[in-house]
C-alpha cells in the first residue's frame, strides 16, 4: 500500500484527491491548516465527502470544532490521517516527517486567487514560496524522492502564443500569484538538479466542478443567477478560460503519481487542461442554459493581474502520462449546477 502526504487535501482539489486514491487503496495523511481565505466548514464538508461520513458541528468556536473533527477523521478511517498544520510551520512540518512515512507528496496548499494576491502578496509569498521550500528541505532531509505539486496556468502571464506550451519561453508575469507559482517551479528543479528530487510540477487550467470553492467565478455566477443579483462581468466578456473539470485534474494528478513512481530521476511540468477556450460571455449563456436563470450583468473595468486568455496544449501530457480530458464544459456545469442545488436546498 502506498502513503502519501497531501498538503491542501481538505480544499476542493486536495479533498477529491483523497477521495480518489483512497478508493484505490492509498493510505493518505493530509496537512491542512483549514485557513481563514474561506469558511472552513467547507473544507469540513469536503473531507467528510471524501471520506464517507457525517460530521456535527457543535460549537461557535473554530478550534473546539477542528480539534473535534481532526479526531472524527482519524478514528472513522484507517487509511486517512488529517493533521491540522501549517506548511509555512517548518517545525510542525518535520515532526509530520518524523512521525509518518511516506512513499511521496502531493503538494497543493496555496493562498490561491490572482486578485487577492495584489492585496496580500507577503501572505502569498510566505506560503506560496516559503511553505513550498519547507517541504523540498523536507524532502531533502528524509529522503522523500517524489514530489508532484500544483502550480498554475496563471504562470504563462502575457505568453502571446496560443495555445500555452510547457516549452514556452515565460518573461513575464501578472500578478504576485503567478510570480509565487513560477518561482516554486524554479525551486523544484534547483532541488531536482542538485538533491535528485524527482518532480512534477502541474499547471492547472481553470478547475471545475462539484465542490468548487465559492469565491470562484462559476460558483459565484451560479449563485447570483439563482437569487437574481448583478454578475460583474470585467472587460467585454470576450476573454477565455480553458475550463478543466475537477475529474480530469484528478486523472491527471493520479496519472503524475503512476508516472513519477516509475522514473528513477525526473523532472517534468505538465499542462492538464482541457485544450478548449469558452469566453466569458459563452459561460454566462451556457449557465443560463443549463439553470434556466437569466443573468443580470454589469459591465466592469478590466482588472489588474487577469489574464486575457487561457489555453492548454496538452499533447505533452497525452504522450507521457495517458492524459485525456473527458468531461466537456456544458456537461461539466450540468453537473455542477446538480451539486449545487441539493447544497442550496440542504441549507
Amino acid at each position: 500500500m502506498k502513503t502519501y502526504l497531501i498538503t491542501g487535501g481538505a480544499g476542493f482539489i486536495g479533498s477529491h484527491l483523497v477521495k480518489k486514491l483512497l478508493s484505490e487503496h492509498f493510505k493518505i495523511i493530509v496537512v491542512d491548516n483549514f485557513d481563514d481565505f474561506y469558511d472552513y466548514k467547507i473544507k469540513i464538508s469536503n473531507l467528510c465527502e471524501a471520506t464517507n461520513t457525517s460530521f456535527e458541528i457543535k460549537y461557535d468556536e473554530k478550534e473546539k470544532n477542528l480539534k473535534e473533527f481532526v479526531n472524527f477523521i482519524n478514528n472513522a478511517d484507517k487509511n486517512i490521517i488529517l493533521l491540522n498544520k501549517d506548511i509555512r510551520n517548518f517545525d510542525d512540518l518535520k515532526e509530520t516527517f518524523k512521525n509518518y512515512k511516506f512513499d511521496g507528496i502531493v503538494h497543493l496548499a496555496a493562498k490561491a486567487g490572482v486578485r487577492p494576491s495584489f492585496e496580500r502578496p507577503l501572505d502569498y509569498e510566505e506560503t506560496n514560496i516559503k511553505g513550498t521550500l519547507n517541504l523540498l528541505e523536507l524532502c531533502k532531509k528524509f529522503e522523500i524522492n517524489n514530489f508532484v505539486c500544483a502550480s498554475s496556468s496563471s504562470v504563462y502571464g502575457d505568453t502571446p502564443k496560443l495555445p500555452f506550451s510547457e516549452s514556452d519561453n515565460i518573461k513575464k508575469t501578472l500578478s504576485p500569484y503567478a510570480l509565487t507559482k513560477k518561482t516554486c517551479e524554479e525551486m523544484a528543479y534547483l532541488y531536482y538538479k542538485n538533491y535528485s528530487i524527482k518532480v512534477v510540477m502541474l499547471r492547472f487550467f481553470t478547475v471545475y466542478g462539484p465542490g468548487q470553492r465559492s469565491d470562484l467565478a462559476i460558483h459565484k455566477f451560479a449563485r447570483k443567477l439563482k437569487y437574481n443579483e448583478k454578475i460583474s462581468i470585467y472587460g467585454d466578456g470576450k476573454t477565455g478560460r480553458d475550463y478543466t473539470y475537477i475529474d480530469d485534474i484528478i486523472a491527471g494528478i493520479t496519472a503524475s503519481i503512476k508516472f513519477i513512481n516509475k522514473k528513477n530521476e525526473c523532472y517534468e511540468i505538465f499542462n492538464l487542461g482541457n485544450n478548449k477556450v469558452i469566453t466569458l460571455m459563452e459561460m454566462v449563456k451556457i449557465m443560463e442554459k443549463i439553470s434556466g436563470y437569466k443573468a443580470d450583468l454589469e459591465f466592469c473595468d478590466f482588472q489588474k493581474g487577469d489574464m486575457p486568455m487561457t489555453y492548454a496544449n496538452i499533447s505533452k501530457a497525452k504522450k507521457l502520462l495517458g492524459y485525456s480530458p473527458k468531461t466537456d464544459f456544458e456537461d461539466g456545469i450540468e453537473k455542477f449546477f446538480e451539486w449545487f442545488e441539493k447544497k442550496e436546498e440542504s441549507k
